[in-house]
């Protein structure tokens, strides 16, 4: 009895690990707030989908040089090069855009173990801003005057404050990054004369953003820094880079 057991136990193991990756192009969604695109350049991107890895691993910045191309015997194929990872689990795979990619269709694939999923088509945009989400309808946000105290209902900000938006897909940097490079200095965005911040629909003025580029220490995220004007209570904001505007719906926590 025990060696049918065995047999069983190692015939499932053997059966799970020649299972390749399932997954679609559907299921390809912006990390941030899980939305189907749009995706840029040094964004990250989650693919959700069964036998993407055997166990479940993560990124720890602590000390590393750079970010990985493999995790727990995982990679992801980007315009059929190695990607930089962040998280791999058996239903979800978080991964990093790598930064000198261009606008255009490319394939991306997940390949555990030798085995290798389908290729499917990722379209990408040279930006792609998208605020992150808070509770309750709200951008994430800091408020630089209060020791970087994070904005909310409960302790909002006001006119005059210097507000840190957070969010991905702003674009190119300049210095440029290596695609595995983890930002160690601030790093302006190329495209900083096409960018504005809507506050209600109106863009404030551009001398009122002193920031636009990428957070240090993190990779794939980016930080706009501005004065808050005067404003309504909780106004709606988004942020603004050629034709492509962030998602809607989100407010900043104003009184």
């Amino acid at each position: 009895m025990h060696r049918v057991w065995l047999a069983l136990a190692l015939l499932t193991c053997s059966l799970a690990r020649g299972q390749a990756p399932s997954y679609s192009a559907a299921s390809l969604v912006n990390a941030v707030g899980f939305a189907p695109g749009p995706f840029a350049p040094n964004s990250v991107v989650s693919i959700f989908g069964s036998n993407l890895a055997m166990d479940t691993g993560y990124f720890l910045p602590s000390g590393s040089a750079g970010l990985p191309d493999h995790l727990d015997n995982v990679s992801v194929y980007v315009d059929n090069r190695l990607a930089p990872l962040l998280m791999v689990s058996q239903g979800q795979i978080n991964f990093l855009v790598p930064s000198d990619e261009i606008a255009g269709v490319v394939p991306v694939r997940v390949v555990r173990q030798g085995v290798t999923g389908p290729e499917v088509s990722l379209t990408l945009g040279s930006v792609a801003p998208t605020l992150f989400p808070s509770t309750g309808g709200y951008a994430i946000a800091e408020d630089w005057n209060n020791s970087g105290a994070v904005i909310t209902p409960d302790a909002p900000a006001k006119t005059g404050d210097t507000v840190i938006l957070f969010a991905t897909g702003l674009g190119p940097v300049m210095p440029a990054m290596g695609p595995f490079d983890i930002p160690g200095v601030a790093a302006n965005i190329t495209g900083l004369s096409s960018l504005k911040v809507l506050l209600d629909g109106v863009a404030i003025d551009s001398s009122l953003i002193k920031y636009a580029g990428v957070t240090p220490g993190c990779a794939g995220l980016y930080q706009v820094n501005l004065v808050l004007p005067a404003t309504g209570s909780d106004p709606q904001i988004q942020i603004v880079m050629g034709n492509q505007t962030s998602q809607g719906g989100l407010k900043l926590a104003v009184k």
